[in-house]
């Protein structure tokens, strides 16, 4: 054997796996709100989505009164006001949108900066991603329209 196989998991073993990484995601977008000044109080589960192992949204209603989208997973965490988005569809378009431009001015000023050229390929790439995930009606079928 040139690889070492993993044993397949369990039905179990999978979802204990997700929720494990679900937590994980959750802890990183409160982490991501507080260093913004951002205190969470509530996440609206019935608009916050998850496709793990690769991104959770959250809905997040803060104690300032205010409602966030907070994007986490393999991707940059960020957010962004509820108002930017009616959906966890729409709101990663929005982000792929938004990483883009981010990734376009940080590569006009980046100059000989290797490590803010690969931060804008980054953006880039999980943006494309993004907007894939967004655009797999496969994804949404269970959305109201």
């Amino acid at each position: 054997m040139s690889e070492q196989q993993q044993p397949e998991l369990t039905e179990e073993q999978k979802q204990q796996r997700d929720i494990q990484w679900q937590r994980e995601c959750f802890q990183n977008a409160q982490k991501h709100l507080a260093e913004k000044g951002i205190i969470p109080n509530t996440v609206i589960d019935k608009d916050s989505r998850f496709l793990a192992p690769l991104c959770a949204v959250w809905k997040m209603k803060a104690q300032n009164g205010k409602t966030y989208w907070v994007i986490t997973g393999q991707l940059p965490t960020d957010h962004v006001d509820v108002v930017a988005a009616t959906s966890a569809r729409a709101v990663m378009k929005h982000f792929s949108y938004q990483w883009q431009l981010k990734a376009d001015a940080i590569l006009a000023n980046a100059g000989h900066d290797q490590s803010q050229v690969q931060f804008a390929n980054l953006l880039i790439s999980r943006a494309h991603g993004l907007y894939d995930i967004a655009e797999n009606d496969q994804l949404w079928l269970n959305e109201a329209s």
